[in-house]
């Protein structure tokens, strides 16, 4: 192992501020990348199906 104890680890060499800063910046940015898509899923999804109910009502309207 690269680190005597759990506690080098987490000091990563006197470097943890910026590696730790580095992980969570990355972690926040993925979740919010995900919860943006998903997000986005639902009002296109939405939009969909708010279409497809105009086009079946107007087109029973027609006939």
């Amino acid at each position: 192992m690269a680190f005597d104890s759990f506690y080098e680890f987490l000091a990563m060499g006197g470097h943890a501020p910026y590696v730790w800063s580095a992980w969570g910046v990355t972690a926040l940015l993925l979740i919010t990348t995900v919860w943006h898509a998903r997000v986005e899923q639902r009002q296109l999804l939405k939009g969909l199906k708010r279409r497809a109910r105009r086009a079946n009502s107007a087109r029973g309207s027609t006939q």
